[in-house]
């Protein structure tokens, strides 16, 4: 199975997993003709800090999260908290290709999000569902069939992503920093598209910078937060079969299908070179994942795509 082709499918729950790796995350405010704007709607957005627990602002769902246990490993010591209008504007993160091996976390046969049960809330409210449907950039009526084929994994690194509230009927979008360990889903592009712990989808930040010249940091950042650590996820231009992730019990390498819920788990048969702690997200780029596949070309879609979800940074918000 390759592990840059990805088809979609479901997910894998997981209950040990962070505490191995070291995770959590961010999102919050926006408005609603899809340009993030400050909270009262006025200014530029603020990127807002969410630590993986955490319910964000005006949350969509309930949580589907299926982890527990959830310990970081990097850092230690209190939380620290930013002051929302003086700390500095953050920089902008790292782009990281979506089929990056390690970029994702996974408990071997275990999903992370229970995905029946976030398909399950958003049919129960066709209103939400409906702005559910339009942040993400899908059909309302495909949205249950679309959410069955993302695949749940954790966070690996702090990343940058527009969240999505839900405010007066309609989404309201944010700019926000994921901690490492949060839950998500993840579509056949690598990107992540929904945040667990309160139903928000997920769309890749405009250009990977924060909104507006002077924006700010808001929010409760976690030990171990450094903005010069946040990454930023780039679709790939071709959808992947598997996605190369790192088991956190054991910190090995673990292949997980596409929209399966881990059952089909397995070693990879070419695994990478190096080993997951060798190089972490964070720190330092890795070796092309692409194979030589022309991987997030801004403003192009790709075939078998008609959402527009999967390109770079220009067309995917």
């Amino acid at each position: 199975m390759s592990m840059r082709s990805f088809t979609r499918r479901r997910c894998g729950p997981y209950a040990v997993l962070a505490a191995v790796t070291g995770l959590l995350a961010a999102g919050c405010g926006g408005a609603g003709d899809g340009t993030p704007a400050s909270r009262d709607g006025t200014g530029p957005a603020r990127t807002t800090l969410l630590q993986a627990a955490d319910r964000g602002p005006d949350p969509f769902t309930a949580s589907t999260v299926l982890t527990s246990d959830v310990a970081p490993k990097r850092g230690s010591g209190p939380d620290a908290s930013p002051d929302p209008a003086g700390s500095a504007a953050p920089p902008p993160p790292r782009t990281v290709d979506g089929a990056t091996p390690g970029l994702y976390g996974a408990a071997q046969s275990l999903p992370s999000c229970d995905i029946e049960q976030q398909a399950g809330f958003l049919a129960a409210d066709s209103a939400k569902a409906g702005a559910f449907a339009r942040a993400a950039g899908i059909n309302q009526s495909g949205l249950a069939a679309w959410l069955r084929g993302l695949t749940s994994v954790m966070l690996r690194a702090d990343t940058r992503v527009t969240g999505h509230g839900y405010r007066d009927g309609a989404p309201v979008p944010y700019p926000a920093v994921l901690q490492a360990g949060t839950a998500v889903l993840v579509d056949a592009y690598g990107a992540p598209r929904v945040r667990c712990a309160d139903g928000s989808p997920l769309r890749t930040p405009d250009d990977g910078r924060p909104a507006g010249g002077g924006a700010r940091h808001e929010g409760r950042a976690w030990a171990g937060y450094a903005p010069e650590r946040v990454i930023a996820v780039q679709p790939t231009v071709r959808t992947l079969d598997s996605l190369i992730v790192v088991n956190v019990v054991n910190e090995s390498w673990l292949e997980r299908a596409v929209g399966t819920t881990g059952e089909q788990d397995r070693e990879p048969g070419t695994p990478p070179a190096y080993r997951p702690a060798d190089r972490p997200v964070a720190d330092a780029a890795v070796p092309d994942a692409s194979g030589g596949h022309d991987v997030g070309r801004e403003g192009q879609v790709a075939a078998g795509d008609p959402d527009g979800l999967l390109v770079g940074p220009v067309n995917v918000g």
